[in-house]
């Protein structure tokens, strides 16, 4: 039995808290994963898993056997990284989730570029604005818009956004424009949450370079970042969306700026990545071209790249059940 190869099918079933994600994300046989964890146990001398009709679970020597194979298959990692840095360009499938509106308006029109300089990078994107589980759903990296909650997490901060608030003229011409923070209980907001059963994004502007919340109505609430610009468009009440999305909308006039002396907070960008998983090539030159594409984007605020080490989560051993 290969047991780096056992190692590697082990800490993919619980990072996926599933064998059938497991084998789908190795590109194995289900019975495959399945045995190789049968043998594994065999050779140890110990179960590391407990398993019932539906669910699995870690014993305590599968937690601490997990974290003995972690490290090691990050030192090997580490180790054929540094002697193949020099001798050839990253490459390999590279799963990248971001927010729909980043993906379609900035990345994906400069993507031929990033693959012009990585050919042998072959590129599998989500686009969404729904919350992801990078280690469930098997990805590499996600592009994160707005502030990151603590987590296990490792994240580059790559930019700022820029957001701009606004209306269509029609709601302009029914309810007027706003001329100060004050008149803003007045109007209608579209609101936008990221998930269902969470608070709506909060309306946040810079006063006296202090950012405050100011509290909004609104008739329609949405969960997608393209849906919310165009019930702005249908005059369904004012909006601050990133300024990349509506800039030329703002040009031709079908949408217009409001309160331009009392900016929206705006967005921070960053790349994350779990920091149980080794930063490969492919994901390091991924996230300096992110930044590059930021610092060349006349509607992005300043590209601060430094790294940040998210705080833990408490209880870092447990993984918690795994589903079968």
């Amino acid at each position: 039995m290969d047991r780096i190869q056992a190692m590697e099918v082990f800490t993919r079933v619980v990072d996926a808290n599933s064998f059938t994600r497991a084998a789908e994300q190795l590109g194995m046989p289900r019975a495959t994963v399945t045995t190789t964890i049968q043998n594994l146990e065999a050779v140890l001398g110990v179960r590391l898993m407990n398993r019932t009709t539906r669910r699995l679970s870690l014993t305590p020597e599968g937690a601490a056997y997990y974290e003995h194979s972690i490290r090691i298959i990050t030192d090997i990692a580490e180790t054929d990284a540094s002697f193949q840095a020099g001798n050839r360009k990253p490459s390999g499938a590279l799963r990248v989730h971001m927010p729909s509106s980043l993906g379609r308006y900035l990345v994906i029109p400069a993507l031929r570029g990033f693959h012009e300089r990585y050919p042998d990078i072959s590129l599998d994107l989500g686009l969404s604005d729904r919350p992801v589980d990078p280690v469930e759903e098997g990805i590499d990296c996600m592009v994160r818009a707005g502030p990151l909650e603590d987590s296990s997490m490792v994240a580059r901060r790559v930019g700022t956004l820029k957001r701009v608030t606004c209306a269509s003229p029609d709601y302009l011409q029914r309810y007027g424009s706003p001329q100060s923070i004050d008149d803003l209980a007045m109007h209608q907001a579209v609101n936008f949450r990221i998930a269902h059963n969470t608070r709506p994004m909060p309306w946040i502007v810079i006063v006296d370079g202090k950012p405050t919340e100011v509290p909004m109505k609104g008739v329609v609430t949405v969960n997608d970042s393209e849906a919310y610009v165009k019930c702005g468009l249908e005059g369904f009440g004012l909006i601050q969306p990133m300024l990349f999305m509506v800039a030329q909308k703002l040009r031709d006039g079908s949408l217009v700026e409001v309160l331009p002396e009392f900016k929206p907070k705006p967005k921070p960008v960053s790349i994350v990545y779990p920091n149980n998983r080794h930063l490969s090539a492919k994901v390091r030159v991924f996230a300096d071209w992110i930044a590059e594409l930021f610092e060349s984007t006349p509607a992005l605020a300043d590209g601060d790249t430094r790294r940040v080490v998210m705080p833990k989560r408490e209880a870092q051993t447990d993984h918690g059940p795994i589903a079968a």
